[in-house]
């Protein structure tokens, strides 16, 4: 099986006083057939979100509420990459998101985080010069099983309500 390039399907979700960007490296397959960011069954971001804001994430709407209310926003470093799985080690010839533009256009994003390592390390690659407060989250993805949900939470809690 030869690796597809794949463009990110999704736009980004920001709001005019979005404070924190979260960034992924980018989408599982699921979370494509699923159309909307996390979408995979197992991952563990929405219901880390809820447990930290307290708010409920049945639906799409209320996902979208969330962020908006808690002043988060979420992207991907990746615009478009030729992947065999989900898996970030399974992303090749990447193309980065123009972050500095987004950056640009919502001057109120004074911090960011970043939900993996791969992530982390294409922004540091790419965009250290921007000197933003950088946070990493733990990957919210149900590969990354080592660290209990709890002491996600915790972790994510911490960055988000600074």
């Amino acid at each position: 099986m030869s690796a597809k390039t794949t463009v990110h399907p999704f736009e980004p979700i920001v709001f005019e006083d979005t404070e924190l960007l979260i960034l992924g490296s980018f989408p599982s397959i699921q979370s494509v057939k699923n159309d909307f960011y996390y979408a995979h069954p197992r991952n563990q971001f929405w219901k880390i979100l809820a447990a930290v804001t307290r708010y409920p994430i049945h639906n799409r709407d209320q996902k979208i509420w969330l962020l908006k209310e808690a002043k988060l926003g979420l992207w991907d470093m990746i615009e478009h990459c030729s992947r065999e799985g989900s898996l970030d080690s399974a992303l090749e010839d990447e193309v980065i998101n123009d972050i500095p533009a987004l950056l640009e256009q919502y001057p109120s994003i004074i911090r960011i985080a970043f939900t993996g390592r791969k992530a982390e390390a294409l922004y540091r690659l790419h965009f250290a010069y921007l000197g933003l407060e950088t946070h990493y989250l733990p990957s919210p993805s149900a590969a990354y099983a080592k660290m209990p949900f709890e002491q996600k939470v915790a972790i994510y809690e911490t960055v988000i309500k600074r």
